[in-house]
């Protein structure tokens, strides 16, 4: 289940929904997740809102591109090791966390790179989850696995390498 909660009007040009849940699928799937049993929030909002958040949380008052909650920590002890796979709730569903993405970071940052704010768009949500599913980029061997794994997604989705 994808709750999804758009406050920036941008996000809606691009029907950010969609592009959400193309992501997620395929992510999903790439990691041998069932998609119909996973619980993600998606917040698409703006810059002055991530600032806010990112500050509350990471200590940093500035607007970034995406932040990740992951509902439980299963990043690697050793470096450059696959994540633990998330455990099923009682239910048999998978509560993952939430993500949010901001509008002004992502468009100024995909005008930047010369892409649509479309494809930048998928590849953040696509690193997002990644988060919640304990990849992280601190770590240079942690790094590489976690960059490698969002060339391969987003290369079955049609989408150029994003490094």
């Amino acid at each position: 289940m994808l709750d999804i909660l758009i406050e920036a009007p941008g996000w809606r040009e691009i029907a950010v929904d969609a592009l959400a849940r193309r992501a997620i699928s395929q992510t999903l799937t790439q990691v041998s997740l069932p998609v119909e049993q996973v619980e993600i929030s998606l917040l698409a909002c703006d810059d002055a809102r991530i600032a806010t958040l990112n500050e509350a949380f990471r200590g940093k008052p500035v607007a970034t591109n995406v932040l990740s909650w992951p509902a439980v920590d299963l990043s690697a002890e050793i470096e450059g090791h696959a994540p633990a796979p998330p455990m099923p709730d009682f239910d048999g569903s998978f509560e993952l966390g939430d993500i949010a993405i901001a509008y002004e970071t992502c468009a100024r940052e995909a005008v930047e790179l010369q892409k649509s704010l479309e494809d930048h768009a998928t590849h953040l949500v696509v690193h997002g989850l990644l988060h919640l599913l304990g990849y992280d980029h601190v770590r240079d061997r942690d790094a590489t696995l976690m960059q490698a794994l969002e060339t391969e997604i987003l290369g079955k989705m049609g989408l150029d390498d994003p490094y």
